[in-house]
This record gives C-alpha cells, sequence and structure tokens, in this order.
C-alpha cells in the first residue's frame, strides 16, 4: 500500500525551461493539474533558442499567447536571414538566404509565421501563462529520486531553499530535464547517433560601435569566417547588446578556463574587423551541440520530452521547436488518458510517433550545420551528409506513419520529400480560411481539446457524417466534436466565399469525412460516404484511442 504523498497531481513535470513551460501551459488548456518542478532559481538569463518555426507559432496561436511573444520578441521583428562574411569592416561576404518566407509564400500553409524570440523573452511569457491557467510551477525545486509502480510515480523532490524534502505522487512523470537528464540516466535509457559534434563558448557582451559597423543588416546570425577569429554573431536589440558565439575545442584539450574576458575581446574583435571595437563582456555559457536521440521516449509511466530525449545540431533551431512539438503531442495524449476517453495504449503512440521524427530532424540539422559551414564544426566522414534543403518539409510536413492513425502507410518517413498537407492520415491537417458568427479563423483553429469531425455543410452525404457523429459524442465516455464546412452550413464555419474546396483540400469527395486529432493532426479519413457512418466512426476512434 503506498504511504500517502505529500503533494498528489495527474502529472509531474522535471524541468522548466522551454519544453517544461509548453507542456505546462499546453496542459493546464486541457484542464490537466500538473507539478512542475525546475532546479534553477528562475526562467532563462541567456538569449538563446530564439527561432521559433512556423509549426511552433501555430501551437502557441492556439493557446492564445502568440500575441504576447510576439510583443517580446518586438526588438528583433525586422531581423532576417543569415549572413557569412570574412568580417563586417566591409560589404563582403554572402547571405546564406535573406528572408525567412521570401514572397510570403508561407501564408498558403498556415494562418501565422516564424518568430524571433530568445528563450530568456519567451520563457517568462510561457511561466506567466502556465500559471495563470493553474500550473503549480516551483522553481528550485529539484528532484532527488523517484520510483515508479504499476499504479505511478512516487517522486522525492528538494526545495533547494529551505533544504526541506518531500513526496510527490503522480499518475504520470514526463521529464523535460536537459541532455544530460537525470530521469533517463535513471531509467537506464541509452542514446543512438553520432554524439558530439562541436562546442562553443557562448558569450553576451555590449558595444555601442558595434552597431554602426553592422550597418543596415539585420541579419538572424552572422556567421564570421576569419581565420582565427572565426564565430557567430547574434543581435539581440540591434543597439548595444549582442551575443558572440566561440568556437571551443576540447577534442584538441583546449580547456574553458582559456576563455578568458582578454582573450574573448580580441576574439570578437578580430571576427568582427575592428580591432579598437568597445567590448564589455556581461555573460558567459560553455554548450556543446550533439546528434543524439534516446532509444527509447517512455519507460512505464515516465516520458522524455525536449533535449532529454533528442540532441540535435543548432543549425535551423530544430532543437527547442522538436522539443516543444513534443510536448504538445504528449499533452493531449495525456489528457485523454486521464479524462478516460482514451485508452492507456495510446500514450504508447508517443514514442512510435515522436521518435522517428526527432531521428529524421536531427539528421537534417546537422546536414544543414555542414550546408551552412557553421563556425568550429568540422564533421567526421559520415556526420551531417544526409538529405539537405528542404526546410519546410521538416517544419511542417513531418509526419506519424505509425501511432494514433488510421490509414497512413507504415513503411513511409516521418520526413518525405516536399511538402504535401493534403490531408493524408498522420500529416497535420491543411490550413484553410474560414468565417464563423462574423469572425475569420482557420481551420487549425478547430484543433484542441477533442477529436474533431469534418463534412461537408451541402452533401447529404455530409450530414450523414455529421449525424453520425452527433451520435456518437452523446456516447459514454466518447469525446468528439462536429462542424460542417461550406457555405451555407448552419451554426458551423462555413467559407468566407475565396472559392476554395474544402473536401478538395482535405483529399477527399464533398460525401467523406475527415477525423482530426486535438492535435491538429489527420487521424483517418473517408473519401465518400459509407453505408453506415456511425458504425465506422466507433471503429476508427477505438481505434486510434485505443478504447478496444
Amino acid at each position: 500500500m503506498q504511504q500517502k504523498a505529500d503533494r498528489q497531481v495527474p502529472v509531474l513535470v522535471v524541468g522548466g525551461s522551454l519544453v517544461g513551460l509548453s507542456l505546462s501551459l499546453f496542459l493546464g488548456r486541457l484542464g490537466v493539474r500538473h507539478l512542475l518542478v525546475e532546479r534553477h532559481p528562475g526562467t532563462s538569463v541567456h538569449p538563446r533558442g530564439r527561432g521559433n518555426n512556423v509549426r511552433t507559432m501555430e501551437l502557441f496561436r492556439g493557446a492564445g499567447i502568440e500575441p504576447d511573444i510576439r510583443a517580446a520578441a518586438s526588438l528583433l521583428a525586422d531581423n532576417h536571414g543569415i549572413l557569412q562574411t570574412p568580417s563586417l569592416a566591409g560589404d563582403g561576404g554572402q547571405w546564406l538566404f535573406k528572408e525567412i518566407d521570401p514572397g510570403g509564400g508561407l501564408a498558403r500553409f498556415s494562418p501565422t509565421g516564424w518568430c524571433l524570440c530568445s528563450q530568456n523573452d519567451l520563457e517568462p511569457v510561457l511561466s506567466k501563462e502556465a500559471r495563470a491557467l493553474g500550473g503549480d510551477l516551483r522553481y528550485f525545486h529539484e528532484l532527488e529520486s523517484f520510483e515508479q509502480d504499476p499504479e505511478g510515480v512516487t517522486a522525492w523532490v528538494r526545495d533547494r531553499d529551505s533544504d526541506r524534502m518531500y513526496t510527490v505522487r503522480a499518475d504520470y512523470l514526463v521529464a523535460a530535464d536537459g541532455p544530460r537528464s537525470p530521469v533517463r540516466g535513471r531509467l537506464g535509457i541509452g542514446q543512438g547517433g553520432p554524439g558530439e559534434l562541436f562546442a562553443n563558448v557562448s558569450v553576451t557582451f555590449r558595444s555601442k560601435l558595434l552597431a554602426d559597423v553592422v550597418g543596415e543588416r539585420r541579419f538572424i546570425c552572422c556567421y564570421l569566417t576569419e581565420p582565427g577569429a572565426d564565430g557567430a554573431l547574434l543581435p539581440i536589440d540591434n543597439e548595444e547588446n549582442w551575443v558572440f558565439h566561440a568556437p571551443w575545442h576540447p577534442e584538441h584539450g583546449e580547456r574553458l578556463e582559456e576563455f578568458t574576458e582578454e582573450r574573448l575581446r580580441r576574439h570578437i574583435r578580430g571576427a568582427v574587423g575592428v580591432f579598437d571595437l568597445d567590448v564589455e563582456i556581461t555573460g558567459k555559457a560553455s554548450w556543446r551541440a550533439a546528434e543524439r536521440v534516446a532509444e527509447s521516449y517512455a519507460s512505464g509511466r515516465v516520458f522524455l520530452a525536449g533535449d532529454s530525449a533528442h540532441e540535435m545540431s543548432p543549425t535551423g533551431a530544430f532543437g527547442s521547436n522538436t522539443g516543444i512539438q513534443d510536448a504538445h503531442n504528449l499533452a493531449w495524449k495525456l489528457a485523454a488518458v486521464l479524462d478516460g476517453w482514451a485508452g492507456p495504449g495510446l500514450l504508447d503512440s508517443y514514442d512510435a510517433e515522436r521518435r522517428p521524427v526527432a531521428l529524421a530532424t536531427s539528421a537534417r540539422a546537422s546536414a544543414r550545420s555542414v550546408e551552412h559551414s557553421h563556425p568550429g564544426f568540422a564533421p567526421a566522414p559520415g556526420i551531417g551528409g544526409g538529405r539537405r534543403g528542404g526546410i519546410l518539409d521538416v517544419v511542417l510536413g513531418y509526419r506519424y506513419p505509425r501511432g494514433a492513425v488510421v490509414g497512413a502507410d507504415p513503411a513511409g518517413p516521418a520526413v518525405p520529400e516536399g511538402l504535401r498537407l493534403t490531408g493524408e492520415p498522420g500529416s497535420r491537417a491543411p490550413h484553410l480560411w474560414l468565417r464563423r458568427g462574423g469572425e475569420r479563423i482557420s481551420t487549425l483553429d478547430l484543433y484542441e481539446r477533442f477529436p474533431v469531425l469534418l463534412s461537408d455543410a451541402v452533401s447529404s452525404a455530409g450530414a450523414d457524417w455529421h449525424t453520425a457523429a452527433r451520435r456518437v459524442a452523446g456516447s459514454d465516455g466518447v469525446r468528439l466534436e462536429a462542424y460542417r464546412i461550406g457555405a451555407g452550413a448552419d451554426g458551423g464555419p462555413a467559407y468566407d466565399a475565396q472559392g476554395c474546396d474544402w473536401a478538395a483540400a482535405h483529399g477527399i469527395t464533398a460525401d467523406g469525412a475527415v477525423l482530426v486529432r486535438p492535435d491538429g493532426f489527420v487521424a483517418w479519413r473517408s473519401a465518400g460516404a459509407v453505408a453506415d457512418p456511425e458504425a465506422e466512426l466507433r471503429e476508427v476512434l477505438a481505434a486510434v484511442l485505443r478504447t478496444r
């Protein structure tokens, strides 16, 4: 018999950085009580992890905090592209790419876009909203140990301020505790992949004169390639505050202690090409880039997310985005199982879906580092030699060939070549603009809490699907929302006369239907009418939600 714990919650989240805070936000949106513990005294103080891709911004848009994030990121709103040049003293060099979304073509695929928001600016936004939704966030609290049994997890947590130890009993534990994850280590879960790629010393500094040297070149990052003074320069406010990543070579015996402030000042001046540049060092932190993926994302009632599950080269900012998307995938599944409308087997799909995505994405991140000649990265043979280009294929086109889907090709790749968002099971559902009650919304706005069935507003078969969905939703324990799409929809969303065929966009006829999961991924679709839509829906939902 379990001894009564000091605190009992459905979910214990270990780690309060970007991924842990995102999980807290998503769980809060779904009404799941949880406790988060973070060993550090507060949110990040170092400007890193700044690239939030379009899929991540879709998730934050759905959670209602996109405006707050863009406000926090306003200083960098006009920064685009990556510049590569021997130095900034002059007009040399080349743009590896100058615009994130040249021509605005992304609007065809998404209601939002990329956002450059540094981790130290983003985390407070996440923390504030997570707390407003009821999240119990405890900074300077550290997980000391845990044990699990068939009914749950017992954790011992230390308040680092008072040194008091207390126990937490949870149905599930999620470890978002970083690349050296103590939780992963305790579970004995190994990692695969090439391992460490390169190392950097990251320096924050002030310089009043550097803005004049940079001029009108509003880059996200500048790779400076002067031999002996190479590195990456990133603006914080485009005026006085900057970040510089200096290559560090521990594999050659170089010690971190050798990176004195004087050496770093000389290095920055040499890289910029202005040898009397004013440089005031304000912070220093070392980091190592690696390509590793955990051999499993779960053990019993404990799950890994973010850097505890995967490490990636920083080029392209794939790592933090993949972690936030881990959290979103896991949150709705935990909510469904805890609320009883899905079976515990649904949680098995977390590893089946997210691990292949991480394997493909981490390989693409390393390839992009090679493509961009990232300072300090001298890849060994075979590393970073994978397929390159097509960043939207990775960002929006990733899919789940296996998992909580019906009708996907189980042999298909997690990241296919080419961006196809046409309603295939296992892919992110297409974005289309609708109008509901005078409000313009995206189809993506329909998905968050429960599965959603889309059917046509005019077709009689569409009406049959809608009626069947309502009957299923009225059954004990079944959660399902239904919308009829198209002109003349009664009380539901309708197109705003843009002449778009919603059914064709989802790969079906007007007599068919599409089942979309709470995370916006297509769970199943029927190209046309069926003899018994209610029976079909019940069978599909049971398979997706593992209730049989």
